[in-house]
């Protein structure tokens, strides 16, 4: 038995249920599939964007809403970032629950204003009068030849500010399970989504299931060392993990973040309590990152377990090019993931 909707451009269907309550979807589907189950459940849900309606957005994702739920739920937008979000900050204030699509993050910045000096302080200046229940999703990340002012990651931005909260789901699992809560949530919520992702696939719940915001989801239980990962970087690890066990029997423990505000700092120190090294990654420039913070919070909490200093990998800290060679050559990759967990470990005697 499987779903009726199709993979876009395949004729096939994607989807095929399984014996344990769960269906094989791609990252994709698991979000469209979610925003259609919460309009349907909430009429106060609706969805507001560029070409998310006629052309089905730009990634697909609202693809057939249009058709079931009518321009007044799918609204088609100009190109004009700041007006649309304003739009929808307006709109949750008065009870609505917006669902905006940025086309990419790199045009969230355009919205800067209305995310930061509006969304986020609300129920703060109000003194709780008031709240601005929103979703802000939109898709981040390199690797597919986008250019420097396409293939940012830029949720440091907003995962600096008080009033937001931002989740950044690495699986389909993880896409249905967080924009329930997303949706859900009576506070604003920026939800990230990494280009590379989309085409993934994986086994997704069929129940309706929310995750709990601000909690992180260790992926891979392991005794040698801990990896700290958030969105494509979290299931690069996993990769990196099972390839490390098969060829050396090293025993990773991969934390997925899941969560980048709140920061459920609680799971990462119980790991590296345990595991006595660690290994963090991010999608993203080394200076000023998440990784940074994540060090922090280790050193903060473990500091007194650990082997060997924290190490981190990142991206290079350029502008990304456009050509795929150095594209490619600037992005983290599985062998710089790789290279770390063993120089870690070589450091503390533990593996040659």
């Amino acid at each position: 038995m499987t779903d009726a909707h199709t993979v876009e451009g395949t004729g096939q269907r994607a989807d095929s249920r399984t014996a344990a309550g769960t269906t094989v979807k791609t990252y994709r589907e698991a979000l469209r599939d979610t925003l259609a189950a919460e309009m349907r459940r909430d009429d106060r849900v609706f969805l507001i964007g560029e070409e998310i309606g006629v052309f089905e957005g730009s990634y697909k994702i609202t693809a057939g809403l249009l058709d079931e739920f009518g321009p007044k739920r799918v609204r088609d937008t100009p190109i004009a970032e700041e007006g649309f979000t304003g739009a929808a900050v307006g709109a949750a204030m008065l009870g609505l629950r917006p669902v905006v699509e940025i086309m990419t993050i790199n045009f969230s910045l355009l919205a800067l204003d209305q995310i930061v000096n509006h969304a986020a302080k609300i129920y703060g200046m109000f003194g709780g009068q008031a709240r601005a229940p929103m979703v802000i999703r939109t898709p981040g990340g390199g690797g597919q030849q986008l250019g420097a002012t396409h293939s940012q990651n830029v949720e440091l931005y907003y995962s600096f500010v008080p009033g937001l909260k931002v989740v950044a789901p690495s699986s389909p699992a993880d896409a249905k399970a967080l924009l329930l809560a997303a949706i859900r949530d009576d506070d604003p919520v920026l939800f990230l989504e990494n280009l590379a992702l989309y085409n993934t696939k994986g086994e997704v719940p069929d129940a309706d299931l929310p995750a709990e915001i601000g909690r992180a989801a260790v992926t891979r239980a392991g005794a040698d060392i801990t990896v700290v990962a958030y969105s494509r970087m979290a299931a690069v690890a996993l990769r990196v993990a099972a390839d490390l066990a098969a060829a050396d029997g090293i025993d990773v423990e991969v934390v997925d973040l899941r969560s980048l505000r709140p920061l459920d700092r609680e799971t990462v120190v119980a790991s590296v309590r345990k595991t006595h090294c660690a290994v963090v990654l991010e999608d993203d420039w080394l200076t000023y990152g998440i990784g940074a913070e994540i060090a922090a919070t280790i050193a903060d909490g473990a500091f007194d377990w650990l082997d060997a200093p924290v190490r981190r990998v990142a991206m290079a800290e350029v502008p990304l090019p456009y050509a795929k060679s150095l594209e490619a050559a600037a992005l983290p990759s599985a062998a710089d993931v790789a290279a770390a967990i063993r120089d870690t470990l070589r450091a503390v005697g533990r593996r040659r």
